[in-house]
């Protein structure tokens, strides 16, 4: 009899759980929405993994590859134009090993230098999934929260096996 309370209980929670989840990720579907619409604009082009990309100033060269090093600015903002992070100083370019995810770099900036070029600027939105995920960040990004990014990528060193 302890067995089947204890499974009754454990399945109530896991639908409770499920269920909250669902809110949430409803939410975030909702505010990616509204931001694409607050836009008005349909350049933005979303790939199979959620994250939407949009060019503003096209680069030159070649793409970066996994392993590469490359240099970037960016400005990281909530969907409603809350700035919440960018490297500081801003003149001082960001270092990143493509593929390595050191230092915090998401899935979806990742992701989104692989179209870049050196010398262009793009924005991305990344769906919690490529940014902060369900848990957020410290008190600074709630879970389920998307993000945009505006990136300047200013070079690309290859790798030397490249």
């Amino acid at each position: 009899m302890g067995r089947i309370n204890l499974l009754l209980i454990s399945f109530i929670i896991l639908f409770i759980t499920g269920c909250e989840t669902n809110k949430w990720a409803e939410n975030e579907s909702k505010m990616i929405y509204e931001y694409i619409e607050s836009l008005e604009d349909t350049s933005y082009v979303k790939y199979a993994s959620g994250l939407y990309y949009i060019e503003l100033i096209p680069g030159t060269g070649p793409f970066p590859a996994d392993e590469d090093t490359v240099y970037f600015k960016y400005k990281a903002a909530f969907t409603d134009y809350v700035q919440f992070d960018w490297n500081r100083p801003y003149s001082t370019p960001f270092k990143y090993i493509m593929g390595s995810f050191v230092g915090m770099t998401m899935k979806g900036v990742d992701e989104g230098l692989h179209y870049m070029k050196a010398g262009g600027t793009a924005r991305l939105l990344t769906p919690s999934s490529l940014a902060y995920g369900f848990e957020g960040l410290w008190g600074v990004v709630p879970g389920y929260t998307p993000v945009v990014w505006t990136i300047e990528l200013d070079s690309i060193k290859p790798h030397a096996g490249r």
